[in-house]
């Protein structure tokens, strides 16, 4: 797991949907946690990537939220909440390879031609002769 700064973090507890009974309405299980993207420490290009990696968790103000409401219990609700956001930030420290573009090779321009050419001599066999 990430060593993630308690100061990006802020926490509110809502009351889940869902089956439950009595116990969900009364209970504020549901698990709603907001991490500051600028308060995170993290490097220029890492931050980048998490912006990209969020996507609609993504506030306008620069926060991710996430919200966990799986389970009945707030512990394991917030537990899953601080997985979900280790999980985004481990897959934005990750660097993506850079694409190295390449030509195709020449046995992979001749099967596509002859591909071409027999689908072409085939609905030429279709057409209708006029003899």
């Amino acid at each position: 797991m990430i060593d993630i700064p308690e100061t990006a973090l802020s926490w509110s507890y809502l009351r889940a949907g869902g089956p439950g009974g009595q116990h969900q309405n009364k209970t504020e299980s549901a698990v709603q946690l907001r991490y500051n993207i600028a308060l995170g420490g993290l490097a220029p290009e890492v931050v980048e990537r998490l912006k990209k990696l969020s996507g609609q968790r993504l506030t306008d103000s620069g926060e991710i939220v996430i919200e966990s409401r799986d389970n009945r219990s707030r512990l394991m609700n917030t537990n899953s909440a601080l997985r979900k956001l280790s999980n985004l930030i481990e897959q934005a420290l990750v660097v993506p390879k850079k694409r190295k573009p390449t030509k195709p090779t020449r046995a992979s321009k001749e099967r596509r031609l002859g591909a071409k050419k027999q689908n072409s001599e085939k609905k030429q066999l279709r057409k209708k002769s006029f003899i």
